[in-house]
Parts: C-alpha cells; structure tokens; sequence
C-alpha cells in the first residue's frame, strides 16, 4: 500500500511539472513576435499606364489593383497573377472632390439605388480575372457612407474576398464595417506617390523604413501612371534595406498572419 501511495504521488508530481512546462512553451511561442511584414500595394492597372512594365518587373511580391473595364484590365491582372502577385479590384468610388470622369466606367456613386450599386460590385469584380481582393480608387465619398459600404461589404463577402481600404479620407467607415460583417480586411497607412516627383517618393520611402522600424506591419499604396517609373525606380532601390529588416509579402499574406 505505501509503494502504491508513493508511485501515485509521483505519477502526479509529473503531470504538474509536465503541464507546467507546456504552459511555458506555448506562453513563449504566443509572445514571440511575428517577423516583420511590409506590402506595397500597386493601384491603377488596366489603362496601359507608364511605368506597368516596370513595376511588374520587380523582384517582390506586390498587391496589384485593377481597375475594371479598362483597356488591358484582363492583360494586367493575367500578368500579375503570372508573376505571382495578388490581384485586387481597384473599385472607383465617388470622392467629395473631383471629376466624375476621373472615376472610370462603372463607378460607385452616392447617388445609386442600393440594387444598382451591388451589381455594378459584382461586374466589377468578374470583369477582373483572378481576383482576390478589393479597394477603392479614390471614393472619400462613398467610403464614409455607411449604407454603400454595407452593400459594397456584403458582395464581397459572398465572393470572398479580402477588402484593403485606400484611406482615402478618416472619415472612412470602411473598416469598421468590414470588422462587423467579418469581411477579412486591412488598410493602407502611406501613399508612397501621391506628389509625382522622385524627392518625394523617396521621402515617403523614409518613412516606410522608420515604420518599419517600430512597427510589425505596414501598408503603402503606390501608383502607376505619371508616377509609375519613378516609384519602380525608387522602390527598386529601397528593396534591399527593407529587406533587412522585413518580408515583402502580399495583403492576402498579410491579412492571414494577422487572423492566424
């Protein structure tokens, strides 16, 4: 009886010190800190634009908007996906300022019945081969309305997308939204060329280096068109520094580490 009594005290002292050292182990692998990721976020595919080409030839994986209905929507999203690069509908969306015929062809504006406006969301999305995601091409209008984005949020879940918000005002409520609906989601934190000139770019690249610096994650949006070559080019030499200290990696990327 008092072998039995001992063997027992001694099956349960090893239980406890077991237990113990597993709750150690996975108290260390949850604090351990997630290795740096930092996705660029390329918007205004699909119109032949300056510097496609260059910016595609980037050694990185990138997140590539496309804008629906456009001259070389399909060739733009084909390529991108060749190369391995998410693909995003880049949605247009009315702003508070600006030409309405800077938008594009089957743009989201305020004024549109709530019908009108998810099938315009989903013929955007299947006229762009491939993707996987969405964001908004200007829209500082429409992503503060909260009923739009509900529609617009409720069409991309049920194709199950990802949504990026542009943040292209802070008044947006697209986040928020996408958060309630359980829309997996994120959203820029610096416009890498919203001033086309090379000075500027590379001040913005500046502070992408020093976010990255403090932060696990960042988000940039940056632009074919008048800045196209330039960003390529600016970028481009930036690759090698950020690398050192962070992954490139694509929003879908991105998004899955953050959930996981």
């Amino acid at each position: 009886m008092y072998w039995r009594k001992l063997l027992s005290l001694a099956a349960v002292l090893l239980f406890v010190s077991t237990s113990q050292t597993s709750a150690a182990t996975l108290s260390t692998q949850q604090e351990t800190p997630l290795k740096k990721v930092v996705a660029f976020v390329i918007d205004d595919f699909g119109n032949n634009m300056s510097g496609t080409a260059e910016i595609l030839a980037l050694p990185v994986p990138l997140t590539v908007a496309v804008m629906p209905f456009l001259p070389s929507t399909k060739q733009d999203a084909e390529l991108a996906h060749q190369k391995g690069h998410d693909v995003f509908v880049h949605m247009p969306m009315e702003p508070v300022k600006g030409k309405r015929s800077w938008l594009g062809p089957g743009a989201i504006t305020t004024d549109l019945s709530d019908e009108e406006i998810r099938s315009r969301v989903q013929k955007a999305i299947d006229d762009v081969p491939h993707a996987i995601g969405m964001n908004n091409h200007m829209g500082s209008k429409v992503t503060a309305d909260e009923r739009i984005m509900r529609i617009i949020m409720s069409v991309v879940k049920e194709r199950g997308l990802i949504y990026l918000d542009s943040r292209t005002t802070d008044k947006s409520v697209a986040s928020k939204i996408a958060q309630e609906m359980g829309v997996p989601h994120t959203e820029n934190q610096i416009f890498l060329d919203d001033v086309y000139s090379v000075p500027h770019i590379t001040q913005q690249m500046e502070k992408i280096c020093k976010r990255i610096g403090t932060h696990p994650i960042c988000v940039a949006i940056g632009h074919v068109g008048p800045p196209g070559k330039k960003t390529a080019s600016v970028l481009r030499q930036y690759i090698p520094r950020i690398q050192k200290e962070a992954e490139f990696v694509t929003i879908s990327k991105l998004v899955h580490q953050t959930v996981h």
